[in-house]
C-alpha cells in the first residue's frame, strides 16, 4: 500500500451529523493504515462533538466562527447601511484568510487527495488553487434529494473536473452518470463502530437514531407507535439525538396517551451498545439517502422498518428478509409493519440475524479497501 497525502474537506465537521461522523471515521481508518490524513472544517460548529477521542489525524478549521444566518435587506437603506458595508467587508477578508491558509497548506505537499464532503465545500473551494492534487467529490445525500435543492446544479458544476464523484449507492451514482456526470462511483459509508456481538432482542424496546429535528418527522413514529403499542403496553419507544423539536415531541407524546412510554435519551457515546438495547429500530424521515442508523442497527442484528425513501434505503434493507419497508408517509402502514416485528420474537431474530450478514460487507476495513483501490484507479 501506498502512503498518501489525504486531505478530507468539509463545511462543519464537527457538528453532530451522519455526514460529519463518516468524516472523522475516514479520516481515522485512513490514518491507522498508515496514510498522512488531515481532516479540514472550512467553519467551526456552534455545537461541537467529538467524534474521535484520540485521533490519529491532524485536524485544522480555516474560519474563526461559525456561519452567520442568511441576511436580507429590509430596506434599500439599509442594504447600503455603512454598519452593513463594514460587517461584508469583514466577512470576505475572513474568507480570504480562510482561503489563504488552505492554499498554504495545499502547498506544502507535492502530491495528494482532496476528498470534498459536501458539494457546498467543493464551491467554496472552487478560489482555492490545489490544481497539483487529485480531487474527490463526495454526495451524503440521495439522488431525489439532489435535485429538490441546489446541490444538484453545484453537483454538475463542480465535480465534473474532479477525478472522481463518489455517490452512496450505484443507483444513485447510475442516475448522476445519465445527467453527464461520467466519474460518477458508489462507495457506501463504513460502520463506525465494531458491532460487536448481537442484540438479544428481548427488551420490547423500539428505537430511533438521528437529531429531534423536523427532516426526521418522529411526529410519525409517535403516531404509528402510539397505534402499533396499543394491545402491548409493555413496549417502550427509545429516542436517541438531541434537538429542538425535543419539547414538542414531548407534548405530542403526552397527547397521544404514551408519554409514559417514550424515553427521549440524548446523545449517547457508545451507540453499538444503545444499538444492543433495541428490538426494533424505527426511521420515519421526510428524506434520506443512505441512513447510517439502519446500516449500524443491522451491524448489531436489529431489524429495521422505514420508509421506502431511497436506493441507499432499498440497499441496506431487503424487505421481507432483513426488515420491513413501507409507503414514504403511510403512518398506518408504518405501524402495522411495527406491530408484526413487535408481536413475533421469532421474526425479529430472522430478520436481525439476516441483516447481520447483509451489512458485513460495510465494516470499516473493507470499506477502507474499496477506497485505497479507487486511489489506485486514479492514479493509473
Amino acid at each position: 500500500m501506498t502512503a498518501r497525502d489525504l486531505f478530507l474537506v468539509g463545511i462543519d465537521v464537527d457538528s453532530m451529523g451522519g455526514s460529519q461522523r463518516v468524516l472523522h471515521t475516514l479520516a481515522q481508518g485512513f490514518a491507522e493504515r498508515g496514510h498522512r490524513v488531515e481532516l479540514i472544517g472550512i467553519r467551526p460548529s456552534p455545537e461541537p462533538h467529538v467524534y474521535t477521542p484520540d485521533p490519529a489525524y491532524g485536524r485544522t478549521t480555516l474560519c474563526s466562527a461559525p456561519a452567520a444566518p442568511p441576511w436580507r435587506a429590509a430596506s434599500f437603506a439599509e442594504r447600503l447601511s455603512p454598519a452593513r458595508t463594514l460587517a461584508a467587508r469583514a466577512e470576505r477578508r475572513e474568507r480570504d484568510r480562510a482561503r489563504g491558509r488552505l492554499a498554504a497548506r495545499f502547498a506544502q505537499v507535492p502530491d495528494g487527495l482532496v476528498i470534498i464532503g459536501s458539494p457546498w465545500a467543493a464551491d467554496w473551494l472552487e478560489e482555492v488553487p490545489w490544481r497539483h492534487l487529485k480531487g474527490i467529490g463526495q454526495y451524503h445525500e440521495s439522488f431525489l434529494q439532489a435535485c429538490a435543492s441546489e446541490n444538484l446544479q453545484l453537483i454538475l458544476r463542480h465535480y465534473p473536473a474532479l477525478e472522481k464523484s463518489v455517490f452512496l449507492s450505484e443507483s444513485d451514482a447510475a442516475e448522476f452518470r445519465r445527467r453527464r456526470l461520467p466519474n460518477a462511483t458508489a462507495l457506501p459509508n463504513p460502520l463506525p463502530f465494531d458491532p460487536g456481538p448481537p442484540a438479544p432482542l428481548d427488551t420490547r424496546r423500539i428505537g430511533a437514531v438521528g437529531r429531534l429535528e423536523e427532516i426526521k418527522r418522529l411526529d410519525r413514529l409517535l403516531d404509528a407507535f402510539a397505534v402499533a403499542g396499543a394491545a402491548d403496553p409493555g413496549w417502550e419507544l427509545h429516542c436517541f439525538g438531541d434537538g429542538p423539536l425535543e419539547p414538542e415531541l414531548r407534548a405530542r407524546a403526552e397527547r397521544l396517551g404514551i408519554g409514559g412510554r417514550v424515553r427521549f435519551r440524548g446523545s449517547v457515546r457508545d451507540m453499538a451498545a444503545a444499538y444492543r438495547e433495541l428490538s426494533v429500530v424505527a426511521l420515519t424521515s421526510e428524506r434520506e439517502g443512505r441512513p447510517m442508523a439502519l446500516a449500524e442497527a443491522s451491524a448489531v442484528g436489529v431489524p429495521c422498518v422505514s420508509f421506502d425513501l431511497s436506493g441507499g434505503v432499498r440497499e441496506l434493507v431487503a424487505h421481507g428478509r432483513t426488515g420491513s419497508l413501507v409507503p414514504p408517509g403511510d403512518t398506518a402502514a408504518f405501524a402495522e409493519a411495527l406491530r408484526q416485528l413487535m408481536a413475533d420474537a421469532a421474526l425479529r431474530r430472522r430478520y436481525g440475524q439476516a441483516a447481520r450478514a447483509h451489512v458485513a460487507s460495510l465494516r470499516l476495513d473493507g470499506v477502507l479497501e474499496r477506497w485505497e483501490a479507487l486511489f489506485a484507479e486514479i492514479d493509473r
